[in-house]
C-alpha cells in the first residue's frame, strides 16, 4: 500500500538520501520546519518502512576489492521451489551484493564485488556454474562507474 506523502515528506527524503548523517536539527532547517515535528515525520516514515534503513557507503577499490561485475544467470527449471533455492544459496554467497530475479533471458541478475579477476572466475566456476539447477552463466566486467544515484529519484510537488 502506497503512503500518501507531502511536500515535508518528499523534502524530507530527499535530504536524507542526500546525506543520512545528518542531524534533526539541521534537516529540519533545510526543509523548513522545527525539529520535533521534523523527528515525528521522519519515525513514520522509518515505521512505515518508506526507510528501510542507513548504511555507510564505501570506496570499494579503498578496501581491496578492484573487481565488479554482473552475472546472468539462467536455471534449467523456473518452478518455485527451483528459484528460492537458488536465490537462498546467494546468502551464502559474499561475493554477490546485490541480487534481482528478473524476466527475459534469464532468471537472475547478481551485481558481484570481487578483490580481482581470479577470485571473480573462481566464484563463477566453482559457485555458479557448478550448482546442479544453473543452466548458462553470462558475465559483464565493468569498465568503470559512470552514474551513481540515490536508488529513488523524489520530485518536487
Amino acid at each position: 500500500m502506497k503512503l500518501e506523502l507531502d511536500a515535508i515528506d518528499l523534502k524530507i527524503l530527499r535530504e536524507l538520501q542526500r546525506d543520512g548523517r545528518m542531524t534533526n536539527v539541521e534537516l529540519s532547517e533545510r526543509v523548513g520546519i522545527s525539529a520535533p515535528p521534523c523527528l515525528r515525520r521522519v519515525r513514520k516514515l522509518e515505521e512505515s518502512g518508506v526507510i528501510k534503513g542507513y548504511r555507510a557507503l564505501l570506496q570499494a577499490p579503498a578496501l581491496g576489492y578492484d573487481l565488479v561485475a554482473f552475472c546472468m544467470v539462467g536455471l534449467k527449471h523456473q518452478s518455485d521451489a527451483t528459484l528460492k533455492g537458488f536465490a537462498a544459496a546467494m546468502e551464502g554467497w559474499s561475493i554477490v551484493r546485490q541480487a534481482w530475479m528478473v524476466s527475459g533471458e534469464t532468471d537472475f541478475l547478481l551485481q558481484c564485488v570481487a578483490e580481482n579477476l581470479a577470485s571473480f572466475q573462481d566464484f563463477v566456476i566453482e559457485g555458479l556454474t557448478a550448482m546442479d539447477n544453473v543452466d548458462t552463466v553470462r558475465t559483464m566486467l565493468t569498465i568503470r562507474q559512470v552514474k551513481d544515484a540515490p536508488v529513488v529519484e523524489i520530485r518536487e510537488g
